[in-house]
């Protein structure tokens, strides 16, 4: 008999073991967020609360990969946000170091921090630091990589097309139809390489476009398209057309007038609506259009949505930055919007111009944060 009640304590204890290592890999499940494509609804607005975090300040840091102007706007835009709904905010700068940038999210998690937002440097080994944070109730909001809890990203390739499109029209009205094209991708990145997928696409629309180079510069910076442009330009001393991020082709504009290279009919046209390139724009020269994906714009919001999680409020998951074709005669309105975005968010008209939004998402239910590469476009 003691026999069969020890055998029968011992398939207890072993039900029990497997019932608790079943909870703990569901749980370990649920951890890591939604990491299959799924399409998200439209976002619905709603007046229902959940529960709020637990425990976590009322501090927004900013996790800041470098000091190039897109990102500067987003500083910009997150520190009004803060300001405008009473939470304490931080920028930590890691001057592309990703070291300092995953040992700035693991003390946000020790400080208790209520929001982080983030620039990723290395989005593989943030990562886990993330999920970190998003499993304690962290608002976490990303630009383009996951994970997160709101996800920012544009879309590419509808990005790309809009640059595209513009330099062929200008190849076959300004340049007869031909030109020498260099293309500064980041097709390495693969978040971003749908927009050049697109460039490609548009410049066939100019059947006597010839891309001579189509490279990705070392670092996406200005430097990074100085360096680049000054080998093109010992193969060809001739350049017509430069497309990229506004920061890369920047300085690739730096590298041709450096050698003596302009001339009156160049399209230099640019991603990210960075200040710079609106100052080129305002000269009438070479510089002929930016895509605009309004930093100030889209940090002013998702700095709202992070104080309306630590409130306990139904958020996005996900939202579009709306690409927008900024040229001579469109520059006035887009630096009106730019210099407040707290007025283009509370116009519900033109704060749609710029974003659209995608699923819902509350701290009680944090589990689905998005942990996939998400677009759009992605059908």
């Amino acid at each position: 008999m003691a026999t069969i009640r020890w055998k029968r304590t011992l398939a207890c204890l072993i039900s029990a073991g497997a019932s608790i290592a079943s909870q703990a890999a569901a749980a370990q499940e649920l951890s890591e967020g939604l990491n299959e494509r799924i399409a998200l609804a439209p976002f619905r607005e709603t007046s229902e609360t959940c529960a709020p975090p637990i425990g976590k300040s009322r501090t927004l840091l900013f996790l800041q990969d470098n000091e190039r102007d897109f990102m500067v706007g987003v500083h910009r835009g997150l520190a009004a946000a803060a300001a405008n709904r009473g939470l304490q905010y931080q920028r930590l700068l890691a001057q592309n170091d990703s070291n300092v940038m995953n040992s700035n999210a693991e003390n946000a998690k020790e400080n208790n921090a209520g929001a982080v937002v983030v620039a990723p440097i290395d989005s593989v080994s943030l990562a886990p630091r993330l999920k970190a944070l998003l499993r304690e109730g962290v608002f976490v909001g990303a630009i383009v990589p996951p994970p997160a809890t709101l996800i920012l990203n544009a879309p590419q390739f509808q990005t790309g097309t809009l640059l595209g499109e513009a330099a062929a029209r200008h190849i076959e009205t300004k340049l007869n139809g031909k030109a020498r094209v260099v293309i500064l991708t980041h097709d390495t990145n693969q978040y971003l390489a749908p927009r050049f997928s697109a460039i490609r696409k548009a410049l066939k629309k100019a059947p006597g476009a010839i891309v001579i180079a189509d490279i990705s510069p070392m670092t996406v910076d200005r430097k990074g398209g100085y360096d680049v442009m000054q080998k093109i330009l010992l193969a060809s001393p001739r350049i017509d057309v430069v497309l990229g991020a506004d920061a890369v082709v920047l300085g690739a504009l730096d590298a041709v007038r450096k050698a003596g290279a302009v001339h009156k009919d160049q399209f230099f046209g640019g991603i990210d609506g960075e200040p710079d390139a609106l100052k080129e724009l305002r000269k009438h020269g070479e510089y002929k259009a930016t895509v605009s994906l309004s930093s100030p714009v889209f940090a002013y919001a998702m700095g709202q949505y992070a104080a309306d999680w630590l409130e306990g409020k139904s958020i996005p998951q996900a939202m579009d930055i709306l690409p927008r074709l900024v040229t001579v005669e469109t520059l006035a309105a887009f630096e009106a919007d730019s210099a407040e975005p707290s007025a283009v968010y509370a116009d519900r008209a033109r704060q749609e111009s710029y974003l659209r939004k995608y699923g819902n998402i509350c701290a009680e239910f944090r589990d689905r944060f998005i942990n996939f590469p998400w677009s759009s476009e992605t059908k």
